[in-house]
């Protein structure tokens, strides 16, 4: 499984790749930083899968995830973020997220989540 990994923290990023390097099906093809980059990958190298913060410079995880919805119905979403208000999850659900992980309570589901994807 192609992974692309977008957030703007590096200690997020190192722990995301962390995680899913034990896994013998991901290949990480992607680690960006801000949503504009982000896009542009998606639009690129088309993997299975995006695991992309809420909140980053340029545009928005909810905006890259609306934007590429437009084009592409198939890649997974993950929604990372601090942001657990209800609101959130919604508006991640609303915009196409497939899963949405509060990285301050369940961040070591993201791992658990891959596993479970083939």
């Amino acid at each position: 499984m192609r992974v692309l990994l977008a957030d703007d923290s590096d200690l997020i990023l190192r722990r995301l790749q962390e995680m899913l390097i034990v896994h013998n099906h991901v290949e990480i093809v992607g680690v960006l930083r801000n949503g504009t980059d982000t896009l542009e990958a998606l639009r690129i190298l088309k993997p299975d899968l995006a695991i992309v913060d809420i909140k980053m410079p340029g545009l928005s995880g909810l905006e890259v995830l609306k934007e590429i919805r437009k084009e592409d119905k198939i890649v997974k979403f993950i929604i990372l973020t601090f942001y657990s208000l209800d609101y959130y999850r919604q508006l991640a659900i609303q915009s196409g997220a497939d899963y949405f992980i509060n990285k301050a309570d369940d961040f070591d589901k993201v791992s658990l989540l891959v596993a479970g994807m083939r």
